[in-house]
């Protein structure tokens, strides 16, 4: 018997030689290794027979109940080990079988996938898309510099640009004392505000251009204020009498301009509202020319510009999928080639100067006439500039220029040109109107709009609850309505009625009238009261409306608050679209934060635009 069953051991199908049920690495393996094996096995409270009878039940019960085998003869669904098999005591007899439970082993490979999930792009650093744009089609990605590649850190900007400006203020004849004492609200203005130059305020409005919001100075002006100056008749922007806040660069002349009115009104000093924006304009663009501005920038960059890491290889990628990069930018030459040093300089091993990293570079192109007007491409390699000629060379520098020529140069169709900038006018508005060219919009103050609006999920929610309770309140109320005309008109029948069962002089004909009288009075309070309990309900609803109206004005200004303490978000104004959104949405194909949130995604990306419902599909 005992022959027969290690026999049965040799052979394929039961688990496995005698040699490998005892532990040995192979029938080879020395016997005092084996012997030891076999003396743990026939320790304990069982025999030989039964012990290897109950290794021969567990690889056999293990091989019916466990997983599939695959071709290869391990097991499907990973690689296990069998664990436990001896621990449930055996019954009497040759049927029994222990229970047999696996242990799932690591994976040898799992190094190579350290991530078990696709990875999300948070919110704050996504791509938003207008209108669908294939990256595949693009051939040529142009980027401007300043606020696009060079991110500013705004405060100091603002506080730098101040500075210079009151200094040159001063010198104008405006009191020094008080413009050096005055502390400047540098948070109070956001892009997409509008100067009135007439009365001194500071505007926000919706894309229908209705002025939703302002301040005189830094006082807010009531709806009673807004109305009577600018709901009677439209505006028009870009009239002499106004002037647009849309890039980061102008967001301390509306600084200096709230603060000064406020600060000079508070003493008593008259003021000519025009001039002193005009003041204002000229001193912040001497400033910037003069070198008080961008000498102090040059000298301290890391405290002005933001490096990005992840700029390089940005561009690298791009580059990897065989587009071709130019730089097109309003700086001037030295300012530029410092300021890309510093962001791209020794970035990236492969990439020795950041002019390898463009195949074309043009400074001063004084957008947007660049779009607009024929002004020559020059090229610097000398002493003076002189006209270039095609085909333009890698690693030259060029001045100046025009949209019509520049392509020519390149060789390009407008459509297959993707540029990215900062400026709504000067790089988005005007490039979509004049070109084909496709256009990414780096908004730098999405970040924290995202982070927002993402903060305000609740109230959002909550607010669209309320907008569904005023519907439901205004149908009631409709009903209601309705109804209260009904029974009026219900009692007037049911009174002529009554005047029509008497003759000429108010004498019931005969006697039935006074029965039909009764009928009449009868129906007559019956309506009255109902119009009674009718008007009860109307005032009600409307009581129940007045305060939905207070809830969702107050989840509104909570919201506004979240975005801005003054203007609420730079791309909305209450439910509608603001100004600033608008052009956003028309003229921005599409719009990220920084040029380095495309490293998340591939060259070659199709970006889709969600669906644009109208108010009936929702």
């Amino acid at each position: 018997m005992r022959s027969r069953l290690l026999e049965r051991t040799r052979r394929d199908g039961t688990g496995g030689t005698i040699a490998q049920l005892f532990g040995a690495a192979h029938p080879g393996a020395p016997r005092a290794r084996a012997r030891a094996a076999g003396g743990r096995l026939l320790g304990g409270d069982g025999s030989l027979r039964a012990r290897l009878r109950a290794r021969l039940h567990a690889r056999l019960y293990a091989r019916s109940t466990g997983p599939r085998a695959a071709p290869g003869g391990r097991p499907r669904g990973g690689i296990g080990r069998r664990r436990g098999a001896l621990c449930t005591p055996l019954r009497v007899g040759y049927h029994s079988r222990p229970t047999v439970f696996f242990e799932q082993l690591e994976l040898p490979l799992g190094g190579l996938y350290p991530q078990t999930e696709p990875t999300r792009i948070p919110r704050t650093r996504r791509v938003f898309v207008n209108r669908n744009l294939k990256l595949a089609g693009i051939d040529w990605v142009g980027f401007d510099m300043d606020y696009t590649l060079a991110i500013y850190n705004q405060t100091e900007m603002d506080n730098l640009s101040i500075q210079g400006t009151v200094t040159k203020l001063a010198a104008r004849g405006y009191p020094e004392e008080i413009l050096r004492r005055l502390r400047y609200p540098i948070h109070f203005p956001i892009r997409g505000l509008l100067i009135d130059k007439r009365f001194g305020h500071v505007l926000k409005m919706d894309r229908f251009k209705v002025v939703q919001r302002g301040y005189h100075g830094l006082r807010e002006l009531t709806k009673d204020e807004l109305r009577s100056l600018y709901q009677h008749r439209k505006i028009r922007p870009n009239t002499a009498r106004y002037h647009w806040i849309d890039t980061l660069y102008a967001l301390s002349e509306a600084t200096l301009y709230a603060g000064i009115v406020d600060a000079l009104e508070e003493r008593g000093v008259a003021l000519d509202y025009a001039r002193l924006f005009t003041d204002i304009r000229e001193c912040i663009d001497e400033a910037h020319r003069d070198g008080t501005i961008l000498d102090v920038v040059l000298s301290d960059l890391p405290r002005f510009v933001e490096r990005d890491p992840n700029l390089a290889q940005t561009l690298h990628k791009f580059r990897s999928a065989g587009k071709k990069l130019f730089l097109l930018t309003n700086s001037r030459w030295p300012f530029t080639e410092k300021m890309m040093t510093y962001l791209l300089g020794d970035a990236m091993p492969e990439y020795p100067s950041f002019r390898h990293y463009f195949d074309v570079i043009v400074v001063a192109a004084q957008k947007p006439a660049f779009f607009q007007e024929r002004r020559p491409l020059l090229i610097r390699d000398g002493a003076e500039p002189r006209p270039a000629t095609a085909p333009l060379e890698r690693g030259a520098i060029y001045e100046g220029g025009n949209l019509n020529d520049f392509e020519k140069f390149l060789n390009i169709s407008g459509d297959r040109v993707l540029y990215v900038g900062d400026h709504i006018y000067g790089d988005i508005l005007r490039s979509k109107k004049e070109s084909a060219w496709r256009t990414a919009m780096i908004i730098q103050e999405m970040e924290a709009e995202v982070a927002a609006h993402e903060s305000c999920r609740r109230e959002h929610m909550e607010s669209a609850l309320l907008e569904g309770r005023r519907e439901e309140l205004e149908d009631q109320l409709r009903f209601y309505q309705q109804r209260y005309k009904d029974l009026t008109r219900k009692i007037e029948e049911e009174q002529q009625r009554r005047n029509g069962a008497t003759n000429g002089g108010g004498a019931p004909l005969l006697a039935e009238a006074n029965g039909e009288h009764v009928q009449i009075d009868y129906a007559t309070s019956f309506y009255e009261a109902e119009r009674g309990r009718t008007k009860r309900a109307v005032e009600r609803i409307r009581g129940q409306l007045r305060a939905v109206d207070a809830e969702v004005g107050k989840l509104e200004r909570e919201i506004a608050r979240r975005f801005h303490p003054y203007w609420g978000s730079l791309l909305k104004e209450a439910n509608e679209t603001s100004s600033f959104g608008d052009q956003v949405e028309e003229y921005a194909c599409i719009y990220t934060s920084r040029v380095s949130n495309l490293l998340a995604y591939s060259p070659l990306q199709y970006f889709r635009s969600p669906r644009d419902l109208m108010p009936h599909e929702l």
